[in-house]
C-alpha cells in the first residue's frame, strides 16, 4: 500500500511467484480482501479463517478512519497522534512509526497491516510469519533466513539476511524500492531493507531511506542514517551490484 494513497489502500494484486520459493517449513497459506494480499506461514495448521477475519476487521477500522479524515492518509509528512484522539491502533502505530522514520503515516500500512494481523495469529501459534507485499513480521525462535528482492539488480535473490537470536525474535523486515513495486518513492535504489523492532516502524524507515538513494554513493551514508533511528536494527541498501549493510543481521549467500 503506497505512501500518501490519498485515503484508499492502493496496493495493486498481483502475482507474487517469490511465494513458491522454498520457506520455512509450516503451515502457510493466503489470504486475501479487495487490495490486501498476504502470505502467511505459521506452525498452527488451522489458522486461515483467524486471519480472514483479523485483516477483515483491520481493513474496516482503518477504511472507515480514512473515509473520516481523507487528509490523514494523503499527507506525506508525520502526523501527530494527538492530532487524531479517535484513530483505530493500527492508525496510531502508523503514526508513530511514520513520526520516527519523517514521512507520512501511509508509508506505514503495508508493514503495521502484517504485524496487527501476524499478533492475532501467535495467539495460537508458536512462530508465525505475515507478508504483506513484500513487507514482512516474523515472530518466534527460529533462524530466519530472508532473501532480499531488488528488480534487476544482479544481486536480487543472490542476496539474503540472516537473523539469530537465542531469544525469541520479534521484528519487522520491510523493503522499498525506487525502481520496483507501486508504493511511492523518491529514489532509485534497486531495494532498502530495514530490520526494526516492529514492521510499521520498518517500512516507514525503508520509504524514508529509500527516497534518499541516488546512486551508489548514497549507499552507505543512508544505511549509517536508518540505524540513527529508535528501534532500527539492521539495514541493507542496494544500488546496481554494488551495497551496503550493517547492524545485528548477517549476509548471506544464496545463490
Amino acid at each position: 500500500m503506497s505512501e500518501g494513497g490519498g485515503g484508499r489502500f492502493s496496493r495493486h494484486c498481483r502475482k507474487r511467484s517469490y511465494r513458491g520459493l522454498p520457506s520455512v517449513p509450516g503451515f502457510a497459506f493466503e489470504v486475501g480482501i479487495a487490495e490486501s494480499d498476504l502470505w502467511v506461514n505459521s506452525s498452527h495448521p488451522g489458522l486461515r479463517e483467524q486471519a480472514y477475519e483479523s485483516l477483515l476487521r483491520l481493513r474496516r477500522g482503518l477504511e472507515d478512519f480514512l473515509e473520516r479524515c481523507p487528509e490523514w492518509g494523503g499527507s506525506l509528512v508525520p502526523v501527530p497522534v494527538a492530532a487524531y484522539p479517535l484513530a483505530p491502533p493500527l492508525a496510531r502505530e502508523m503514526m508513530s512509526a511514520a513520526a520516527v522514520a519523517g514521512v507520512g503515516p501511509m508509508a506505514a500500512v503495508a508493514g503495521a497491516v502484517a504485524e496487527a494481523l501476524g499478533r492475532d495469529l501467535m495467539k495460537r501459534a508458536d512462530w508465525v510469519v505475515v507478508e504483506n507485499g513484500g513487507d514482512i513480521f516474523l515472530a518466534g525462535r527460529r533462524r530466519w533466513r530472508l532473501a532480499v528482492f531488488a528488480g534487476d539488480s544482479p544481486l536480487s535473490g543472490r542476496l539474503g539476511i540472516e537473523l539469530q537470536s537465542a531469544e525469541p525474535i520479534t521484528c519487522g523486515v520491510c523493503t522499498s524500492s525506487g525502481r520496483i513495486g507501486h508504493s511511492l518513492s523518491r529514489g532509485s535504489a534497486d531495494a532498502v531493507t530495514i530490520v526494526a523492532a516492529n514492521a510499521a516502524l520498518a517500512d516507514a524507515a525503508a520509504t524514508a531511506m529509500g527516497n534518499l538513494v541516488r546512486g551508489r554513493k548514497d549507499l552507505a551514508g543512508v544505511v549509517k542514517k536508518a540505524l540513527e533511528l529508535p528501534g532500527v536494527s539492521g539495514a541493507v541498501a542496494v544500488y546496481g551490484d554494488r551495497l551496503a549493510a550493517a547492524g545485528e543481521l548477517e549476509l548471506i549467500d544464496l545463490s
